[in-house]
């Protein structure tokens, strides 16, 4: 066995792009409503009518929730995890009596098998009751060990691991490095193999659930040798393994109540048998795990919404100024219609991308990505304007408004635990990058090899002629579509209801937009698009409009259906999608008329150190130290603070 070398991988851009791309699912083998509608095809048909979770999924779900309801009334106290920076022991005990650890764990191995959709539901209540407990539920279910090995592991490692993780055993997730976030090629720990096992070493940072954690999923790379194709592989790793040490837990500005590390191998020795999927397919089980894992955050911002909403309406219906109460100030009401038309869009994303998951008939992995970003950015939006309408009540402390006498509503807390939801699981300028990539899949797939620099002139010759068969269809239908017609989608304007179907023609017009800018943006940059970012990202947040609007219409409808509140929920529906086309339309204007050259020019001058005149005047609080901790192998120097919980 060779020692654990120092040296940091040395990649290149392109050796880096490669990389993600091999990740990527390469193959589209279900319809997908978001991949279609990127496209400038609006396949309705793929939504509507709004699927439904089976009677004995709801039963089930229903039961658990009424349990969960309970437990979070009665035993979260959310502002002793706030004040002590930490989840009590019988908390996580409790909730390993619940049988909350194996919500999404089948029946067989012990867990209580709930669906996508009541797991979501699930989390949204315990993060309503406590932001940490919410993620800590999400990390060990949603990227943890259970999820990879569901869609990966062979049976042995089911048998094994599955049991544990649905009623004992606490799991994470560790793939990000003091020097690697979001470009994993740059991965430096490594899984040296030697004989039946393979010896990792090298140091994990943002480890969540890491401090408490029983059991990790690893990535690590494997040195190509003889016997072993090598790459970036996963492993689960018993978190009390020798070498394993926790070497600090860390600290944030908000979810004050996460176990999050810094964790240390240091030759640890793994079982080939707890090696998941085979050699190099590590990112690819990371990525496919995330595809319905991600939706556990817009569940819980989803819930945020909701708790937004409730705290709006009662505050701003017993605060007056002028006269009346605040809400009917226009400057006031604009802010609580966006809370609640956004919340109940949200919602409505939500469930659709949850149901589609659960019924597995469409590939959802642009709609759970779009669901993450939308939720994220959206609900952090309505907690900024939550503590706008709270106004200096909202910057109070909870625990401050206590001590005087006034109700303890802990808006600023909640601002500060949601901002990580634009950076937990991809942040948003990675998502846009991640959505971008799958939106114009089909446009690479017949043309990337025109754009290739690499490519022999053949390859090309013959991408040209793919390309023109592909475009030749496909163009002329981005011309005209049902958008255009007046009657179109009209069982969404129902007798004494809203008119929705305004908004499908809408939604249906702006889809071949969209493709018609991206076709046109393809053509002009070519190989340079992958550096129109700033462009890029306006296109994926149209996209998500489009689709939250979608979502928000089609949800409606069900519940007019079902008689379940259908009147109001139209309205709300027809609300946010009046506020979704303003954005949307600009967002269609910046595309073309924006500050990205200039902008990139004045980031050249920032580096070159120009504007350093600028930043006289002022005095430096930060503290001496490196920007980037250094990470070398090797044994740790540092008190172990792994704190298993039993």
């Amino acid at each position: 066995m060779s020692a654990p070398t120092s040296s940091k991988p040395v990649v290149t851009e392109r050796e880096a792009r490669e990389v993600a791309e091999a990740a990527r699912e390469q193959d589209w083998r279900k319809p997908s409503f978001a991949k279609e509608l990127f496209l400038g095809r609006f396949r309705l048909d793929l939504i509507h009518p709004h699927p439904l979770p089976a009677e004995e999924d709801v039963q089930r779900g229903e039961e658990f929730l009424a349990k969960l309801r309970d437990f979070c009334e009665t035993k979260i106290d959310s502002a002793r995890i706030e004040r002590d920076a930490r989840i009590p022991d019988e908390v996580i005990t409790g909730l390993k009596e619940l049988g909350a650890l194996g919500m999404k764990i089948d029946t067989k191995y012990g867990g209580l098998g709930l669906t996508q959709v009541y797991y979501n539901k699930a989390l949204a209540l315990a993060g309503s009751a406590s932001p940490a407990v919410g993620a800590l539920l999400s990390a060990h279910q949603s990227i943890g060990v259970p999820q990879p090995l569901k869609l990966f592991g062979t049976q042995e490692q089911k048998d094994t691991f599955l049991p544990r993780c649905a009623r004992t055993d606490i799991s994470a997730f560790l793939l990000t490095e003091p020097d690697v976030g979001s470009d994993p090629a740059r991965l430096a720990t490594t899984a040296v193999p030697d004989g039946d096992d393979y010896i990792l070493d090298g140091v994990k940072l943002w480890t969540t659930n890491g401090v408490v954690a029983d059991l990790l999923v690893v990535m690590a790379r494997v040195p190509k040798c003889e016997g072993h194709r090598g790459g970036i592989t996963a492993f689960v790793v018993e978190a009390a393994s020798e070498g394993v040490t926790v070497e600090n837990r860390n600290s944030f500005m908000g979810l004050r109540g996460i176990e999050n590390g810094v964790t240390r191998f240091h030759r640890v020795r793994v079982p080939a048998a707890n090696r998941i999927g085979e050699e190099g397919q590590g990112l690819k089980i990371a990525l496919t795990t995330l595809n319905t894992g991600r939706l556990s955050l817009p569940a819980m911002c989803a819930g945020a919404g909701k708790w937004c909403l409730k705290i709006a309406r009662e505050w701003s219906a017993a605060r007056e100024q002028w006269g009346k109460p605040i809400a009917l100030h226009e400057a006031i009401g604009s802010k609580i219609s966006f809370i609640a038309a956004t919340t109940f869009a949200l919602e409505a994303v939500l469930e659709l991308s949850s149901q589609m998951a659960d019924e597995d008939r469409n590939d959802i992995r642009i709609e759970a990505a779009l669901a993450k970003l939308y939720g994220s950015e959206m609900a952090w939006r309505m907690a900024d304007e939550l503590v706008q309408i709270r106004g200096g009540r909202g910057f109070e402390t909870a625990e401050s408004l206590a001590a005087r006498g006034e109700r303890a509503v802990p808006v600023e807390q909640m601002l500060r635990d949601l901002r990580i939801n634009r950076i937990f699981e991809g942040s948003t300028e990675i998502m846009h990058l991640l959505i971008a990539r799958e939106a114009v899949d089909a446009h690479l797939s017949v043309a990337g090899d025109l754009i290739d620099p690499d490519k022999s002139l053949s390859d090309k010759a013959k991408a040209g002629m793919n390309a023109g068969a592909f475009y030749a269809k496909w163009l002329p239908k981005l011309v005209a579509g049902p958008g255009q017609l007046p009657r179109s989608y009209a069982e969404f304007h129902p007798p004494g209801h809203r008119d929705l179907s305004t908004h499908l023609r809408y939604v249906e017009r702006h889809a071949r937009k969209l493709a018609r800018c991206t076709f046109y943006a393809m053509s002009r940059w070519q190989g340079r698009m992958e550096t129109k970012q700033g462009f890029l990202g306006r296109i994926v947040d149209i996209g998500a409009e489009l689709f939250a609007m979608s979502a928000a219409c089609v949800r409606a409808e069900l519940l007019r259906t079902r008689g379940d509140h259908g009147r109001e929920a139209y309205q709300l529906a027809d609300a946010f999608c009046r506020q979704a086309r303003i954005r949307v339309d600009g967002l269609f204007g910046r595309l073309w008329t924006n500050t990205d050259d200039l902008d990139r020019k004045v980031v050249k001058g920032v580096l070159n150190g120009l504007y350093t005149w600028l930043e006289e005047g002022v005095i430096d609080p930060s503290d001496d130290g490196p920007w980037i901790a250094e990470a070398e192998p090797g044994p740790s120097r540092r008190k172990n603070v792994h704190r298993p919980i039993r």
